[in-house]
């Protein structure tokens, strides 16, 4: 049972994590001179928009998404505007976490926010995947021995790796080295980024490594 849990987890890492090479690769084709860091803002919405897509279908596929308790169009209604709901507030979090950080709050605002959105899309957005608009479900996962399946330990280390990453890549930006990737926001995303990815590999190998001493219930 274990070696089938985790190889379901780490098949559907390595198609997230193909979703951002391709997010990385496919723009060149339709956008003139694109690159990560002449073109970052666009390499960055479409890095994000694309991670939430196929996390989306990936976990809606797998069936990873706890039951709904009601089969009601309202219901699944209010469920999904929950949802868009606490991904908004999770941006304007982030938003604000990075400006308390140091970033600018009038300039350069939009670059700001589409980071926002990336990390949201990291951390947030599988959240609500996997545990659903259920607050209390997130405080017990990132809670002290909270987890209660190989999915929520995946989820607490891709999302400290995707924080984790940010706040690295934000080390070199005051430093007098006058390199491209030093624009803001383009060392945070790319270690956001990086560390998401870092994530999505270390999740199943430490998750095996660990699986005599992990004793919660299998889904």
């Amino acid at each position: 049972m274990w070696d089938v849990e985790i190889r379901g987890m780490a098949s559907a890492h390595a198609i997230v994590a193909s979703s951002i090479f391709m997010a990385t690769v496919m723009p060149a084709v339709f956008v003139e001179n694109f690159s990560v860091y002449g073109t970052h803002m666009v390499w960055l919405h479409c890095v994000a928009g694309s991670v939430a897509v196929v996390n989306i279908a990936v976990f809606w596929l797998l069936g990873i998404s706890p039951p709904t308790k009601k089969n009601t169009l309202s219901y699944k209604l209010n469920r999904l505007f929950r949802s868009c709901l606490y991904f908004l507030l999770s941006c304007l979090f982030f938003h604000t976490v990075v400006v308390l950080y140091g970033a600018p709050l009038l300039e350069s605002a939009l670059e700001t926010f589409s980071l926002a959105v990336l990390l949201s899309t990291l951390t947030t957005l599988r959240c609500l995947c996997i545990l659903g608009p259920n607050v209390q479900a997130w405080i017990r996962v990132f809670s002290r021995d909270g987890a209660m399946s190989v999915w929520d330990t995946s989820l607490q280390i891709t999302t400290g790796c995707s924080v984790i990453g940010a706040w690295l890549g934000a080390l070199p930006i005051p430093l007098d080295w006058d390199r491209p990737w030093q624009i803001w926001p383009i060392s945070c995303t790319l270690g956001a980024t990086t560390g998401f990815l870092t994530g999505l590999l270390a999740a199943p190998v430490w998750i095996h490594w660990h699986r005599k001493q992990l004793t919660y219930k299998l889904k």
